[in-house]
């Protein structure tokens, strides 16, 4: 079994359950790396390979060889697992963890406030304010923090998801799907002050007040299969400024392909101009979102990247470099696109909103 060098090697042979359990662990392509590696080595050793071969064979250390193949023969699989790291004794029981995460999540602090705070809570179970602060981390609990939304009333709630999440999961064929939006009051604001550089450990500073010149809005609307934006900006967000949108998408857009879009239910996209003017072009299909549920159009998706990458930090003297500061960061987009994968199914959207409506149902809300 050995090469004539070196110590005698142990023993090692595999049962079937072992060999099989091993050759799982590595085939493992991108998870648990360092398992499959000690499984690969495991099972060049059960081959009959002295530790060297291994070594040369597998590109690994001779040492880490003569490791995993004596703690295996010890422990056998239980042997490749990672061994407690050295470190200082737990000082916070599980009780206490758990005391900590009932309070925060069934009561209420006695002062009346609102929420608990790590020094309220730390008081109320006999802690310092460094082990709640872990302990809620550890849990993802925040409770300062409140999220506001709305459920929608729609009656075609059901319908429009399946309807709008079909479009992204499952284009027709000839056709693109376009969500389509307007972010409305973009304002054109001039710091009062130059905002200083960004220096090595002090980030950039800008002024907190401002000049204000104006303001535009933003039509677009996103290829969903590319993620490329037809824009267009508008002083005004009338159903006239809606209708000369639709006749920019009707241009810029394959003449031969239908096109779905993806919108609310803004009074601006159903009047009667609007309707006349959809009934001349048929390769037009709207495709409204449910009351409440702008989270279901991908364009928001991509006014966030608008916001943080370009408007938030930027500044402007006028409404018209505004537009123009927009324009120029769309066709930068558009030469490189990222579109937005949609993941969630319908039923998985529909399923997650009918649990939280059980559990605010028998809260008693």
């Amino acid at each position: 079994m050995g090469d004539g060098r070196g110590p005698k090697l142990a023993s090692l042979e595999l049962s079937n359950p072992e060999r099989d359990a091993l050759q799982g662990l590595a085939r493992r392509a991108k998870t648990a790396q360092a398992l499959a590696l000690r499984a690969r080595i495991v099972l060049a050793c059960a081959e009959g390979l002295s530790n060297s071969e291994v070594s040369r064979s597998l590109g690994v250390s001779l040492p880490t060889v003569g490791k995993w193949r004596k703690r295996f023969v010890i422990d056998r699989l239980a042997g490749l697992s990672d061994e407690p790291r050295p470190g200082a004794s737990r000082k916070i029981t599980d009780a206490q963890v758990e005391a900590v995460l009932v309070k925060t999540l069934e009561e209420r602090p006695a002062n009346q406030d609102s929420h608990w705070s790590t020094r309220s809570l730390a008081t109320a179970v006999g802690l310092n304010q460094t082990a709640v602060s872990r302990i809620w981390r550890a849990f993802g609990l925040k409770p300062h923090l409140v999220d506001s939304w709305k459920l929608s009333t729609d009656p075609l709630f059901i319908d429009k998801v399946r309807d709008i999440v079909g479009l992204y999961m499952a284009p027709p064929d000839g056709a693109m799907v376009l969500a389509v939006d307007e972010k409305s009051q973009m304002q054109a604001l001039d710091r009062t002050a130059p905002m200083l550089p960004l220096l090595p450990g002090t980030p950039g500073r800008a002024s907190h007040d401002y000049v204000r010149h104006g303001t535009t809005s933003l039509f677009a609307a996103l290829d969903v299969a590319t993620g490329k934006v037809i824009g267009q900006t508008q002083r005004k967000h009338r159903h006239q400024e809606f209708l000369r949108f639709l006749k920019t998408i009707d241009k810029a857009t394959p003449p031969d392909l239908d096109l779905h879009l993806v919108l609310d239910n803004y009074a601006t996209h159903k009047t009667p101009v609007i309707q006349q003017w959809l009934v001349k072009h048929p390769r037009f299909h709207l495709h409204f979102t449910p009351t409440y549920s702008s989270w279901l159009n991908l364009v928001e998706r991509w006014f966030a990247e608008l916001t943080n990458r370009k408007l938030r930090r930027s500044a402007h003297r006028s409404v018209t470099a505004l537009e123009a500061d927009v324009t120029a960061w769309i066709e930068a987009w558009n030469a490189d696109p990222k579109p937005f994968i949609w993941t969630k199914t319908a039923d998985q959207i529909l399923e997650t909103l009918a649990a939280y409506c059980q559990r605010i149902n028998d809260s008693g809300h």
